[in-house]
């Protein structure tokens, strides 16, 4: 035997079962989750997810995400219930299409040799030599766009992340568009790209280990994550002998001057093009186009006015809403 093939083969062992899912309560699933990075989680620990950043998935697997605003499992205005609830749908379509059998993986398996590698796999694919997993996925109105061209980049590094643990070649994603129009794209294993996605995998799973934040992104994701991490109980630090964080301060107050030169311009130009527009509705250019509408009437309650009539009203349907902390910045 050669050595390439011998190398080959162990590059390709199959997964481990970590834990049989069957009669596991969800709980108790979750828990098993935050042993590792699995498939969904991919792109966020490399910083690829639109969705959830570092940060925010580093707060699930060091157990810091209770109280985080998420959907619950039986949402049914949220995009994961829905996804849920169509897999079975999605997959028995797939086979319609196919001719390719499917059936339930009922375990969280582990990467041979990766112990922070995880994964649950949608359904493994039976009988058929060229492709093994498939991956099920649902996509809206505003979803559908991302799929264009193929799966979205989160969703590749998902199906590689499980081509990786489980040592296969190839998958079919499933993905019924708007509830009515059902697409199979294909991935193949990508070597070069999983040995990168190991490297970025194993940097976060360090920051999980030491118990350490990973950087912030800028994102909304990463927002949520910080006012969560640090609701901010009061005291004062001083920075100023700190060089570093004082030149982040300095760029902030420069691009924020900046942001506010442009938003005037932007204002400018904006009421420029409606002046010029007159009564019209809508205006045509060389590039593009605008619409300058009257939304329909609405009416609202005068809250302000209903409480002077009826003071006893605040006390008996007054809400507790908890406060955010601000970010204000002076010089």
């Amino acid at each position: 035997m050669s050595q390439p093939e011998t190398a080959g083969r162990r590059r390709n062992r199959p997964a481990l079962r970590l834990v049989e899912t069957k009669h596991l309560e969800r709980d108790d699933w979750l828990a098993v989750r935050r042993t590792g990075i699995g498939g969904s989680d991919a792109a966020a620990a490399v910083g690829l997810n639109p969705y959830q950043s570092p940060l925010e998935l580093w707060l699930d697997k060091t157990g810091r995400s209770e109280g985080l605003p998420r959907p619950a499992p039986d949402d049914t205005t949220s995009p994961t219930y829905w996804g849920a609830i169509l897999e079975p749908i999605v997959a028995a379509s797939y086979t319609k299409m196919t001719a390719n059998r499917v059936r339930r993986v009922n375990a969280v398996l582990r990467h041979p040799t990766i112990p922070f590698m995880i994964a649950n796999l949608d359904r493994e694919i039976v009988g058929a030599r060229d492709v093994q997993i498939l991956e099920c996925k649902t996509a809206g109105a505003f979803g559908t766009r991302l799929w264009r061209d193929g799966p979205p980049e989160y969703v590749e590094l998902q199906v590689q992340h499980q081509l990786a643990v489980t040592g296969k070649q190839a998958a079919h994603v499933a993905v019924l568009l708007c509830g009515q129009a059902l697409e199979v794209f294909r991935v193949e294993r990508d070597d070069a790209l999983i040995a990168r996605l190991i490297e970025l995998e194993a940097r976060f799973w360090h920051y999980v280990e030491t118990d350490t934040p990973p950087p912030a992104d800028g994102s909304e994701s990463a927002d949520r994550a910080l006012r969560h991490l640090y609701p901010g109980n009061g005291g004062t630090v001083d920075f100023t002998d700190d060089r570093r964080l004082s030149s982040v301060f300095s760029d902030l107050v420069a691009v924020r001057d900046e942001i506010e030169a442009r938003q005037t311009i932007e204002a400018q130009l904006k009421q420029q093009i409606q002046q010029a527009m007159g009564d019209a509705t809508r205006a045509m250019f060389e590039t593009g186009e605008v619409s300058f509408k009257r939304s329909k009437d609405s009416s609202a309650v005068d809250l302000k006015r209903l409480l002077l009539d009826h003071p006893e009203f605040e006390a008996k349907y007054a809400l507790s809403k908890p406060g955010s902390r601000r970010f204000l910045v002076s010089t």
